[in-house]
């Protein structure tokens, strides 16, 4: 008998060895794609790196500088490159656990894949080749790193792989989580409108509180200025803002200026990569793009550049169906529909093991289906299906006139984002770009509700095709000589007398009635300010002040009407907010604690949250924190707030929605906050009558940000503490002259 029983345990021991190597190796096999050979091609590059390690790759052909430029990230940062290839084929919960999975079902959901299969085939050759090359240039240093993939069977890829990641990325940044995350969970969509604060009642539907100029009634103290009648990619979409500015020569006193403040994570798959390429074929940019791509997305050529912010229209239509008993069909119109099932497994690393999850995705003629206990919802998108983005951006690196960049921009293959434009010529642009759905005012005699759950079997409510260009706001040259965007309403960006007004477009459009705290204070300053010269500019771009308006002014009155009897620390910590001079410069004895009380008021703002932090029990949180960290509830603001990276550790001034912005941090174990998203990369582009370009960059902590070893690792950190910039070396001469290495890569 006990012989017996031995044998069943040996046998149950060698089936759990034989399950546990299952669960640890099944992944790559599944993976493994036996046709894939990568892109063939011979392409061949020169990287030059100058004192700081930015690349400058330089190449006869436009593909052989996007080959160089694969090859520069990932030698910089292959880690995150691998991240975001992952992604691109549903695999990144093989690497990043549950958080990973999350990525790969939006990446089903969406049909990141098919749309790349589908679209990618139709681009242009020369973009084609341009990709095509950059997924050999990863693929080539995998090659010659395997000790370095993270995951079997990642490589080789193809521009199709790389394609992919374009459309599972960008509808995040028009803010589709902010529709997705409520319907999978079953909870109330974030359309937009202010949140609600204890204490307070929310506004009516389209009503945005005050604008830069205007003072809400009630708020005693606001600023005001005369004026005329925020994922599955390591931040939240919805919070990743920016600030923008543009400058003629007659404002400035000097040169045409273009101020790219852009605000992303400082690390990982959407954080800036710094880089210039230069071709024989007449492709000659310095910019930065993110991890997955083979060009720049903004910077400056020797005639133009332009920068990016982040808009908030409408872009999502949300769509109620109706649905037979099983789940099989959708009666759309006359008729029932098959309603589109497809399993997918989503990889999910726990430990040593990977889980593989079957999870059904769902779609309809409306797009991607999600079903929750409410019943089945489907949603449909501005540039869904769409993959022309990858054409426009290279074609806006190479062009030369304004004209020339606004057909392009025309396209509105750029499903969304706001343009900051300035030329040589002295031409500085606003455009509010957006593939807004082309939706109409009524259907079959009644005013439709966008914003609302549509009726998913009414063919009428099926928008096909987006607004005309023509009907998008933007701006040419304004009388005031300058433009702004800080994530804001299109509505104020060029001062008083000079802004569009938005009685002059439909409300169907979906065009966001939003401030932010950045665009009160740019639209005052610059106001303010008789000549925006170098000086000016800098003093409004580090402005570290809020104004007492919009959310600001409620947290603060509802500061003000809390009952904090009986409570002497909580009063004692009211009383120092309530004193606080609204600045987040690291002098005032309040802004430690105003730092933590404003940032997830600011979030629940910008990211549409129907309701908003409790203001007491935010209060007792701050206090707390600051008490057991540094025992006292006045520290200074800089012993709080830190910049952090390897072994240098470094203070900061700003606050999560200043122009001078430390958006979004963690809490390290120590109590500090250790910034993760905020001011990232800075460029400032400069053209003066009768000389060639001239520009000055800095990021937050370096080039080589995925090399801990590398000497530019940390190298940009005190020159970003101490607001300076370092020069960028566009010009071959000045390439040269500068160069800390040179070196040839090229395919075999």
């Amino acid at each position: 008998m006990w012989k017996w029983v031995g044998r069943i345990a040996l046998v149950a021991v060698v089936l759990l060895v034989v399950a546990f190597v299952a669960l640890a190796s099944w992944e790559p096999f599944w993976a493994k794609r036996d046709a894939q050979a990568g892109p063939q091609g011979s392409y061949r590059a020169e990287i030059v790196r100058d004192d700081y390690g930015v690349p400058h790759i330089l190449g006869k052909t436009d593909a052989d500088v996007a080959y160089g430029v694969a090859i520069a990230h990932a030698e910089d940062d292959f880690t995150t490159l691998q991240d975001v290839i992952a992604m691109s084929r549903g695999r990144y919960g093989a690497i990043a656990g549950q958080e990973g999975a999350a990525a790969d079902y939006v990446y089903h959901l969406l049909d990141a894949r098919g749309t790349a299969e589908r679209e990618f085939p139709r681009l242009p050759a020369d973009t084609q080749a341009l990709f095509q090359a950059y997924a050999a240039g990863l693929n080539r240093f995998a090659e010659d790193h395997p000790d370095e993939i993270k995951l079997a069977n990642l490589f080789p890829v193809d521009g199709k792989d790389v394609a992919a990641g374009f459309a599972l990325r960008q509808p995040f940044f028009f803010g589709l989580n902010n529709v997705i995350q409520p319907l999978v969970e079953g909870t109330e969509l974030r359309r937009e409108f202010g949140p609600d604060i204890p204490g307070f009642e929310r506004p009516p539907s389209g009503d945005v509180g005050a604008r830069p100029g205007q003072v809400e009634e009630g708020m005693e103290g606001s600023e005001a200025a005369p004026r005329a009648a925020f994922s599955p990619f390591g931040s939240d979409g919805a919070l990743n803002g920016s600030n923008a500015f543009a400058v003629s020569a007659e404002k400035s006193g000097g040169p045409v200026t273009l101020i790219s403040n852009s605000h992303q994570p400082l690390r990982g798959g959407v954080a800036w990569y710094e880089l210039v390429v230069e071709s024989g074929e007449g492709w000659h940019f310095a910019g930065a793009n993110f991890p997955g791509s083979p060009f720049p997305f903004l910077g400056h050529n020797e005639e133009l550049g332009w920068t990016n912010t982040v808009n908030r229209p409408d872009m999502v239509d949300v769509y109620k169906l109706e649905v037979n008993a099983d789940g099989t069909q959708y009666r759309f119109g006359g008729e029932w529909r098959p309603l589109e099932r497809k399993t997918v497994t989503l990889p999910v690393k726990l430990g040593p093991v990977t889980l593989p999850i079957r999870r059904d995705v769902l779609r309809s003629i409306h797009g991607p289906v999600i079903q929750n206990d409410q019943g089945y919802f489907a949603i449909r998108y501005g540039g869904m299906g769409n993959l022309g983005q990858l054409d426009a951006y290279y074609r806006l690196n190479k062009a030369k006139t304004y004209d020339e960049w606004e057909a392009i921009i025309a396209r509105l293959d750029i499903p969304s984002t706001n343009f900051l434009y300035a030329d040589k010529a002295g031409n500085i642009a606003y455009v509010y770009n957006a593939a807004l759905p082309n939706r109409p005012a009524e259907v079959d005699g009644k005013r439709v509700d966008w914003r609302g759950i549509l009726d998913g079997s009414n063919p009428k409510l099926l928008t096909r095709g987006t607004v005309d260009f023509d009907k998008l706001p933007r701006y040419l040259n304004p009388g005031s000589g300058w433009l702004y965007n800080s994530n804001n309403e299109p509505y104020t960006a060029a001062g008083a007398g000079d802004d569009l007004s938005p009685d002059e477009y439909a409300p169907e459009l979906g065009i966001e009635l939003k401030q932010t705290n950045r665009s009160r204070r740019a639209w005052t300053l610059m106001c303010e300010t008789e000549v925006l010269d170098r000086a000016n500019l800098e003093r409004i771009k580090y402005d570290t002040a809020y104004s007492r308006t919009g959310y600001v002014a409620k947290l603060w009155a509802a500061l003000e009407r809390l009952d904090l009897s009986g409570d002497a620390g909580l009063d004692r910590a009211r009383d120092l907010l309530l004193a606080w001079d609204f600045k987040a410069d690291n002098i005032g004895t309040g802004d430690a604690l105003a730092l933590l009380m404003i940032r997830d008021f600011m979030s629940a703002e910008y990211q549409n949250k129907p309701e908003a932090p409790d203001v007491r029990d935010m209060l007792e949180q701050s206090v707390a924190h600051l008490e057991e960290h540094f025992g006292r509830i006045d520290p200074p603001m800089s012993d709080l707030l830190r910049l952090r990276l390897g072994d240098v550790d470094l203070p900061l001034d700003g606050g999560s929605d200043t122009l001078r912005a430390s958006t979004t941090w963690t809490v390290d174990d120590d109590g500090r906050l250790r910034l993760v998203h905020g001011d990232s990369f800075i460029q400032w582009v400069e053209w003066n009558p009768g000389e060639r370009v001239f520009s000055r960059s800095i990021q937050p902590f370096g080039a080589a940000n995925g090399r801990e070893e590398s000497p530019h690792y940390t190298d940009q950190m005190q020159l970003f503490v101490d607001h300076k910039l370092k020069p960028v070396h566009f010009w071959r001469d000045d390439v040269l002259r500068n160069a800390a290495r040179r070196y040839t890569v090229e395919s075999h």
